[in-house]
């Protein structure tokens, strides 16, 4: 038996386990798993994986969790989809007028694994195999949603001899014209699980959307995520990952631009210890007179390893594309490592396109200031460090979000400098 038939046969019970599913849906079920065992899971020698081993997920035995689940929906006056496990335990919902929220129905078929495709991605297929139930968001043309619109992922972990395993699913379609923040939550207990989760966005012409996805699972959890937006002519979009948790994390951020487009992707992460996380981003210029903007900053400490890979991509049409990406890293010990690449593939001749990355410790001068200022230097070094993150969250627009992150970032670097 070869490896990769090894590592799909693993997964061929949950497969076959599956309750019936429509016609359709059944379809492209099979064909994801097809994919899947011919792909296999990636190893370093593919270039896209390269300096991130995926070996401890894919020797290990995974079970679907079995709950039981006890979760208080609580109170929102807004829209909130809230899965445990990945299955699907309820919504705190108050619709607004030309929201529809729910899970994946017949009405998803023209839309989904259209986007974010399994051909060329295992985990992504992986996810399409199982794919059981999902978040299925829709906002009407015109609509003016004020409310985030909010997905929470909760793990549990499952049973004591078991590592839990979630294929989260959501799709969220945008009308023409219409406006709305989408928030998606990550978060689970201590212990060993897997989450492998998949987003597609589809945005209408001239629709303006703000989305989050903000991820403090466990120190000890496996988490690998795909979103991929496909926007419309003049549509603006921007995105905001911020990942702070998880022993190994991959973050795949995926966006396709149409005529007149803006879209924006913002990034932060925070490892320590011997957490890895590897970010790929690619914006892909496929009509004229679009811009993007990116910006992704990470903060290493410990034996902590980090990826950057960030792709532009201008088509022979998309003239007079203006794009910028930024990646910028503080490395806070000796032994942690980042490995950034940022990448430019322009086919077009009228554009205006600019990358660069940084790599660097704190600056010396500045905490050798505040400490002459009477500040001790593990105080300072927070100091200094906060206000590296702080760029990041000045950018975040949801409130309740900003302030939660504010906390847990000030609790981190408190307890750094203590």
């Amino acid at each position: 038996m070869t490896a990769v038939s090894e590592q799909t046969g693993a997964w061929l019970a949950s497969f076959n386990t599956q309750q019936p599913a429509a016609a359709w849906l059944q379809s492209l079920r099979e064909a994801a798993f097809q994919r899947f065992a011919e792909l296999g899971f990636p190893s370093t020698k593919d270039e896209e994986w390269r300096f991130t081993n995926v070996a401890p997920i894919a020797r290990a035995r995974f079970v679907p969790a079995s709950g039981p689940w006890g979760y208080s929906l609580g109170e929102y006056a807004g829209v909130q989809l809230v899965f445990m496990d990945g299955v699907f335990v309820g919504q705190a919902s108050s619709l607004p007028g030309g929201v529809e929220a729910g899970v994946l129905n017949d009405d998803a078929q023209p839309y989904l694994a259209r986007y974010a495709s399994f051909q060329r991605n295992a985990f992504v297929a992986l996810n399409t195999a199982l794919l059981t139930t999902g978040a299925f968001v829709r906002v009407a043309r015109g609509a003016l949603v004020e409310l985030p619109i909010q997905l929470v992922h909760i793990m549990t972990g499952g049973q004591a001899d078991s590592l839990a395993h979630a294929q989260p699913r959501s799709l969220i379609t945008i009308g023409a014209s219409a406006q709305c923040t989408i928030v998606e939550s990550y978060i689970g207990t201590p212990g060993a699980y897997f989450t492998n989760a998949v987003t597609e966005i589809v945005v209408g012409e001239g629709a303006v959307v703000d989305h989050y996805k903000v991820q403090q699972e466990s120190s000890d959890a496996f988490h690998v995520a795909t979103m991929h937006a496909s926007l419309g002519r003049s549509a603006n979009f921007s995105s905001h990952s911020i990942a702070l948790g998880g022993r190994l994390t991959r973050n795949d951020a995926n966006v396709t631009l149409s005529e007149g487009t803006e879209a924006t992707l913002n990034g932060l992460y925070i490892v320590n210890g011997t957490q890895h996380i590897d970010n790929h981003t690619e914006i892909d210029h496929a009509k004229p007179h679009g811009t993007s903007h990116e910006l992704y900053k990470g903060i290493l400490d410990g034996k902590a390893t980090a990826v950057f890979n960030g792709r532009i991509i201008v088509r022979k049409d998309a003239q007079k594309t203006d794009s910028k990406q930024t990646n910028k890293n503080l490395v806070l010990s000796d032994e942690a490592v980042i490995d950034t690449k940022p990448e430019l593939q322009i086919f077009a001749d009228d554009v205006r396109c600019t990358h660069g990355a940084t790599i660097g410790q704190l600056d010396e001068e500045a905490l050798f200031y505040l400490q002459s200022r009477g500040i001790e230097r593990a105080q300072a070094r927070s100091l200094l460090t906060y206000a590296f993150a702080q760029d990041i969250l000045d950018r975040v627009k949801v409130q309740s979000i900003k302030d939660q992150l504010e906390k847990v970032l000030f609790e981190k670097f408190h307890e750094h400098a203590a």
